[in-house]
């Protein structure tokens, strides 16, 4: 068990040394730990000791014979927290030092050798990026199987015709498979993002001590291997006062959350009832205290609403680091906490957003039946003015504006309109311009690479699956 608070006459904390004669006032304890949240760092903590010990010995710094208990006593450790028989106490502050204090119950005055050669700020900054390290990889992960859903979804859905909107408003019939891979774009970049991070983030900064680095003669580049970093840091004041890779990471979170909030956002309106575009299922929804008819999209307004939580530690940090002089400052403790929230806030909306993915059902006929508002084959008649009657295209579009002015008059669609209507406009136009009028002629003409033809959906969709791999 780790040891109960100092109740040595002085009430100093042992571990700070002989420099203080009077322990912390209360307020001082509170606000100095941090053992209340960096607490979930206790596995990086014990392989950055182990790693460090492995080169102590290697070295010759400390002894085989202490090096094996550190060793053997950190496993301990290790076992006991994981057994959930560990006490946390404020007064040891964080987890270093509370995986120290109960090493040295364990196996003495040897514990006293592991910090040889190290300070708490290289081996605060070691146990985050490992840590950060290991959420990234977890986050890609996540990420990968978001995609793999919304490919799915796309290939079923590659011939089925919807409105695409600018501004929300009719534009253009698109394909709902092609407006899924739109999503699967923007998650493919932020996995590309976030390795472009990782590797980054991939040098150690243990050994690099307090500040300055150490006179013992310690060898850097073993215990990265070690670690499985790329190499150590370069520059020990930069070690111990980086954060990039905190704020980098939370970068790439708060772009990705922004992603899934806007797919969020189309689900809250396409499960709408003035849409019916997509119904999800009791998994996904909840109903009304008061409403029976009700089925809210509560796991979409989550995932919606999480990412200003996301996007809000990224800002948090930044306004923590940016009037900090080097090296370390204590401003630097307020890095972990809002990290790790964001993390699990980004991880469920994740596991949630991919579950919505698989689990919508598409409504086809709604989905077609609002295509027939907004003449959303305007485009497609304007073009045709272009491509048959050679007209610049400036032209065309102001012919294409009077035609819909027209069937706005009329309280049709442009197909509704007859041949004697539309050449009282542009008397070139011929019988043939109403085979471009219809959705499905609008979408399977899309040939273009990228575009939303089915043929280049279903093209589409067997790249992204490679991409996926």
């Amino acid at each position: 068990m780790a040891s109960e608070k100092d109740t040595s006459p002085s009430g100093a904390n042992s571990l700070w040394g002989g420099r203080f004669e009077a322990g912390p006032a209360e307020i001082m304890e509170k606000i100095n730990a941090s053992i209340d949240f960096d607490k979930i760092l206790y596995g990086q903590d014990i392989q950055g000791s182990k790693a460090h010990c492995q080169m102590l010995i290697k070295q010759e710094i400390i002894s085989a014979e202490d090096g094996e208990k550190i060793l053997v006593g950190l496993d301990q450790v290790k076992e006991e927290i994981e057994a959930g028989n560990f006490t946390y106490d404020t007064a040891l502050e964080d987890i270093h030092m509370h995986v120290e204090s109960r090493l040295t119950e364990i196996i003495g005055d040897a514990a006293g050798r592991l910090h040889t050669a190290r300070s708490r700020n290289d081996q605060v900054a070691t146990d985050f990026k490992l840590w950060v390290r290991d959420a990234s990889d977890q986050m890609d992960q996540a990420l990968c199987g978001l995609q793999n859903a919304l490919v799915t979804k796309a290939e079923q859905n590659a011939h089925v015709i919807l409105p695409g909107f600018t501004h929300l408003q009719s534009a253009q019939p698109i394909t709902f498979g092609h407006h899924l891979l739109a999503y699967f774009e923007m998650f493919t970049r932020d996995r590309d993002r976030l390795r472009d991070a990782r590797e980054r983030l991939n040098e150690c900064p243990l050994g690099a001590a307090a500040l300055a680095g150490t006179s013992f003669p310690i060898d850097r580049f073993q215990t990265a291997k070690s670690l499985n970093f790329r190499a150590p840091t370069a520059n020990s004041l930069d070690s111990v006062s980086d954060r990039d890779f905190a704020l980098e990471f939370l970068s790439v979170a708060s772009i990705c959350a922004t992603h899934v909030s806007r797919l969020a956002e189309e689900i809250v309106i396409w499960s709408s009832a003035q849409f019916n575009f997509i119904n999800l299922s009791d998994k996904f929804t909840t109903g009304s205290s008061i409403m029976p008819q009700k089925r809210n999209p509560d796991a979409a307004e989550l995932c919606r609403a999480k990412a200003g939580r996301i996007i809000g530690a990224l800002t948090s940090l930044l306004i923590v680091m940016k009037g900090l002089p080097l090296a370390y400052s204590k401003d630097m403790q307020e890095d972990k906490e809002a990290t790790f929230d964001a993390a699990n806030a980004f991880a469920l909306c994740i596991a949630a957003m991919t579950g919505m993915v698989g689990d919508m059902t598409v409504n086809e006929r709604a989905m077609k039946a609002s295509t027939q508002n907004g003449f959303i084959t305007a485009t497609d008649l304007a073009d045709w003015l272009v491509r048959v009657l050679g007209m610049p295209f400036r032209n065309a579009h102001h012919v294409t504006g009077s035609l819909v002015a027209l069937a706005e008059k009329k309280g049709c669609d442009l197909d509704g309109l007859t041949l004697d209507e539309m050449q009282t406009v542009e008397a070139k136009i011929t019988q043939d311009v109403f085979s471009v009028l219809t959705v499905e002629s609008s979408v399977a003409s899309r040939i273009s690479f990228g575009g939303t033809a089915p043929e280049q959906v279903l093209a589409q969709v067997k790249a992204a699956k490679s991409r996926i791999k």
